[in-house]
């Protein structure tokens, strides 16, 4: 196997496992049988094990293929990158809202996926390359999986529909945008060139 197909495996491998053990949880007479042999501490103490080595893998797998073995699969043209800053502007927002109940949080049910997938979704856009389609369709692919799981069920998924709080009006949702478009700020200008390496803020 070539150097490059190692780094895309260690990448699949790191979604197999993150992705994996999350979408596990939506399994719940699995997950509630599993717990029941195991017990709810050690349980979680796995499914955190676990979660951690798959980012690990993701982040090595991923850090190291942009790195060494680039493959471009479509050429983007530019204005999708402004779209896609755009884009993720929305997902912070919408993450935000996830912890903020609002009138945001009970159109969306779970802002939380939401952003996920718009977070995943922008970055389909703006990147042609192997290793990205893998990364961030695998990451939409799940995400839109799990957001049907949560529809068929009837119990809350708290984990990725942050807090089940009645909504608090409007002040919830001018926090959620204001809290939102800070991080997505801050995160966009100077925390995404020296975390990932690639500068986003138009004229960085």
């Amino acid at each position: 196997m070539s150097r490059c197909g190692v780094l895309v495996l260690i990448l699949v491998v790191g979604l197999l496992l993150f992705l994996g053990v999350h979408t596990f949880t939506n399994a719940r007479g699995a997950r509630a049988t599993l717990v029941g042999k195991l017990g709810e501490g050690p349980y979680k103490g796995i499914y955190s094990a676990v979660s951690l080595v798959g980012i690990v893998l993701i982040w090595i797998g991923f850090g190291r293929y942009r790195a060494e073995g680039w493959i471009d699969v479509w050429y983007p043209p530019v204005w999708t990158r402004h779209l896609a800053l755009t884009l993720v502007w929305v997902a912070f927002v919408c993450l935000a809202a996830a912890y903020l109940p609002g009138r945001i949080k009970r159109r969306l049910k779970h802002p939380m996926l939401a952003g996920v997938k718009i977070w995943a979704l922008s970055h389909l856009l703006a990147n042609g390359d192997l290793g990205s389609m893998l990364l961030f369709g695998t990451i939409l692919a799940w995400a839109v999986v799990a957001r049907i799981g949560v529809k068929r069920r009837r119990d809350e998924v708290l984990e990725h529909g942050g807090p089940a709080m009645e909504p608090a009006g409007w002040r919830n949702d001018v926090l959620a945008v204001a809290i939102g478009t800070v991080a997505w700020f801050v995160f966009a200008r100077w925390l995404h060139p020296i975390l990932i390496g690639v500068p986003v803020w138009p004229g960085a």
